[in-house]
């Protein structure tokens, strides 16, 4: 952080934002009293709020969030990383060319969350003096503001470890060597992440259902409890409680940045938290979606639960704790995911044609293979499932009471894909499945968007280039990502019926998140035990499948849920699954300090195979479709600071930048 135009900008011009409502940058160069002024009317108090908070509303799109595509669950072409204005650059950083000159992600940057954080310090020291607002509502927007704050720090300490805080703005007329503050120690990090929930649920913080409909994007007591549970399961997991790695890092002043000795403790304050935002949730009447009866099957209708799990229309979504939008306008579909997911049929398929996706980011092999069989169970567990024959067999499933409208009858397909857990179907269109692409067909004359994927080269889904072209968009893996996509859009119109909806945030933490957090603080602490049970067996109901108990009674090895080894497995897989491509993967695995993984070559079929021989490698299992990737521990469990940044700040870098 550069804190010398961090905060001689006090009395400096206010950049624009993207997404913002274009206020902050109003205040004249070097003009003290109109901050002052400002903050006499409601109003304007108001716009700053929403302008301290449209900092954060990068997250909800492929660009600002880069834990969506750094990660190893979606793989995309070249033509991603080249051709695009706004280039999708959590890609590139899988791909391992970070570098210290110009991060990919930094938003350690003082025109980024350092802005930010200077912007709501200056909220909470001049609301108190706004003359039209109530007490109780100074309280409110303080509060909702401190919050946020905390959640900078969080964000800043997942991707840079110890920062540096700014519990003030430091006054201008101080001396540039005062200005350079140095990185404070991660558990003094996340006790003053901690101070500000804590100050703010105790001092007019709200819950939802008082809130303003205006302030739905805002923190409230149910989301911030959500995110006080998140921040206490960061630290206490291993990247930041006892990590030796990082034993010899110290800030210039010489203190120890990590500590140095596991405290199993943290797990138990993080569990109790946990306890706390579920109940608060659950009172407050947020519940897992579901409960869906219009479709013509089970499994229809809870893929159609796990659907709208994501989908929050006009801030509608019952597990939804705490959300982020961006405008949602035609103008700003590029930077939507479902631009870079639908999928790219040729120009001669009127029905449904779009010129404006791309249909080039797509879900890898290895996050096919982590989805459970029907059964619950990994596919390696499943002694009712073909492991060995995944890949070479292909079948025809009769089962239509079970499978109409997800597996066709009377078609062949490859046995990895049957006899799936309804996430699959819900997160997944793979070969030879239907894929809703629109209205479901309601007479004669009307077209039935429930689309068969054929994925071969030269069919309606696949590529008809004979060779993998990276100045086109292709899809690389051969399987489509549904998840985040309203199944009742048309592919066609997708941009323009999709931003009729309105307002349709991202949510950033959901109630199967503290669910999933439960189990694994409990876990973590005292092991295997019905609390841990019960917690996953929430998830795991609403996903159309057995209790981890009655799963793992059938399965080869039994005994892995009496363990909390075997137990800490299931809970991440689980959690792997339920939250895949929502961004949580990647920060998952750098705190369980298990990067390695992502460093690992993505895989998936021969797109320009045109037969099944062809297409499924003439059945010697999947092929590697992206190899540019690493991953570098330690050095890459933390993002570089750039090095003008840190040269200005007098700070530390990360080990191994």
């Amino acid at each position: 952080m550069n804190i010398h135009k961090l905060y001689i900008g006090l009395i400096a011009t206010l950049p624009l934002l993207s997404g913002c409502n274009k206020y902050l940058d109003v205040v004249p160069e070097k003009d003290i009293t109109t901050i002052e002024t400002l903050f006499q009317q409601r109003t304007k108090v108001d716009e700053w709020e929403a302008d301290c908070y449209s900092f954060i509303t990068g997250l909800a799109t492929p660009q600002g969030n880069i834990a969506e595509t750094a990660s190893d669950e979606l793989v995309g072409n070249q033509y991603l990383r080249d051709n695009l204005r706004y280039p999708i650059n959590g890609l590139l950083i899988g791909d391992g060319v970070q570098s210290v000159q110009s991060p990919y992600g930094d938003i350690w940057r003082s025109d980024r969350y350092y802005d930010a954080i200077r912007y709501c310090n200056i909220f909470i020291d001049n609301t108190p003096n706004t003359y039209n607002m109530t007490e109780v509502e100074k309280k409110q927007w303080i509060a909702e503001v401190k919050v946020l704050k905390a959640f900078l720090y969080f964000d800043l300490v997942r991707h840079y470890g110890p920062i540096t805080l700014v519990p003030k703005n430091i006054d201008v007329e101080n001396s540039i060597e005062n200005m350079k503050q140095p990185r404070r120690p991660v558990e003094e990090c996340f006790q003053a992440m901690l101070s500000l929930i804590d100050d703010a649920m105790n001092n007019g913080l709200l819950p939802k259902a008082q809130q303003a409909s205006s302030h739905s994007a805002y923190f409230s007591r149910e989301s911030a409890l959500a995110l006080k549970a998140m921040i206490l399961i960061y630290r206490a997991s291993p990247l930041f409680n006892g990590n030796s790695d990082y034993a010899n890092f110290k800030n210039k002043q010489g203190e120890q940045l990590f500590p140095t000795q596991y405290d199993k403790e943290k797990w138990h304050e993080a569990a109790l938290a946990c306890d706390t935002a579920v109940q608060v949730a659950e009172a407050a009447g947020y519940k897992l979606v579901s409960g869906t009866t219009s479709k013509s099957t089970s499994l229809l209708n809870t893929m159609q639960d796990l659907e709208e799990r994501t989908e929050a229309p006009a801030f509608n979504n019952s597990e939804a704790l705490f959300m982020v939008k961006y405008p949602n306008t035609y103008m700003y579909a590029e930077f939507k995911m479902y631009t870079y997911v639908l999928p790219r049929f040729q120009s001669s398929n009127y029905a449904n044609y779009n010129a404006g996706v791309y249909g080039s980011l797509s879900p890898t092999m290895k996050m096919v293979e982590m989805y459970y069989t029907a059964n619950g169970l990994p596919i390696d567990e499943d002694p009712t499932w073909d492991y060995s024959g995944r890949f070479r067999n292909m079948t025809m499933e009769s089962d239509q009471s079970t499978y109409a409208g997800v597996i066709p009858a009377d078609t062949r397909v490859l046995a990895e894909h049957l006899r799936r857990e309804p996430r699959f179907y819900a997160d997944i269109a793979a070969d030879r499945t239907y894929f809703q692409r629109g209205p479901a067909k309601t007479n004669a004359w009307s077209t039935d968007y429930n689309l068969l994927v054929k994925a071969h080269q030269g069919e309606s889904f696949g590529t008809q280039a004979t060779y993998i072209n990276p100045r086109e968009p292709q899809n690389l893996s051969g399987y489509w990502l549904k998840k985040g996509l309203y199944s009742s859009i048309a592919t066609r119109s997708y941009a323009n019926d999709y931003a009729s909806k309105g307002d349709d945030p991202y949510p950033v933490i959901r109630l199967a998140d503290l669910y999933l957090w439960q189990a694994e603080a409990w876990n973590e602490y005292s092991g295997p035990s019905e609390k841990v049970y019960s917690a996953l067996n929430k998830v795991r109901k609403r996903a159309g499948i057995p209790t981890v108990q009655e799963s793992w009674s059938r399965a080869k090895h039994p005994d892995e849920i009496k363990s909390q080894i075997g137990m800490r497995t299931i809970i991440q897989q689980e959690t792997n699954i339920e939250t895949a491509f929502e961004g949580r993967r990647y920060w998952n695995l750098l705190r369980w300090k298990e990067g390695a993984e992502l460093g690992e070559p993505l895989k998936g079929w021969n797109i320009v195979g045109s037969t099944d021989e062809a297409f499924y490698n003439n059945w010697q299992g999947p092929v590697t479709v992206w190899s540019k990737r690493k991953f570098v521990a330690p050095r890459d469990y933390f993002f570089p600071i750039r090095s003008e940044e840190r040269m200005n700040a007098g700070i530390v870098q990360n080990p191994g930048w």
